[in-house]
């Protein structure tokens, strides 16, 4: 038994050449990859958002962004391979965003601050804005779209106007925390 598990260590590959370590890079990702379709420029930060987190999460690196893989200690093996893949995936976000925004979160040291900043700047939706979703959905009518078009628009502001202003939801399992109350007083 000790024969076979000196075998395994013997041919364990680097954290960072490992398909199944959270700091494995691809030889295809580069600092300059076009993550999405469309850089942010201040307009629609919940589409954006959404689009970073699929494709940060199908690269398995959504841990950098959302805090749940935490800066190990300098003095670990693990380190160099955690600085690295937080220098890569903070230059993704950097180079998925508008050059005037990007420039602000330029000097920021981890991904996770690059991230809750742009959170706290563009994350939340004033009542201004659900307003004017809200007025956008009632003026919207079908002109010379069809059918499918027509409901892809309403569709859209839907679901923006449930991003911006999302129902509560139960958090108690036995509906004692009165949350038809709560929708209630919402409408």
């Amino acid at each position: 038994m000790a024969e076979s598990s000196n075998r395994t260590s013997r041919y364990q590959l680097p954290l960072n050449q490992d398909p199944t370590s959270i700091y494995f890079i691809h030889p295809s990702d580069s600092s300059s990859t076009q993550l999405v379709s469309v850089k942010f420029n201040e307009n629609g930060f919940s589409n954006w958002k959404r689009s970073m987190i699929l494709t940060l999460s199908a690269k398995n690196k959504l841990g950098f962004v959302d805090g749940s893989i935490e800066k190990p200690e300098a003095t670990t093996t693990e380190f160099k391979a955690w600085e690295r893949c937080n220098d890569l995936v903070s230059s993704w976000i950097i180079f998925n965003l508008d050059d005037t925004i990007a420039k602000s979160v330029l000097f920021l040291k981890t991904a996770r601050e690059i991230w809750i900043d742009l959170e706290e700047r563009f994350g939340y939706t004033s009542m201004t804005q659900v307003y004017s979703l809200e007025q956008q959905l009632s003026e919207l009518n079908q002109g010379n779209d069809t059918i499918s078009e027509f409901f892809t628009k309403i569709k859209t502001l839907w679901d923006a106007i449930s991003d911006a202003y999302p129902l509560p939801q139960c958090t108690c399992q036995n509906c004692t925390c009165n949350l038809e109350q709560i929708i209630c007083q919402i409408q």
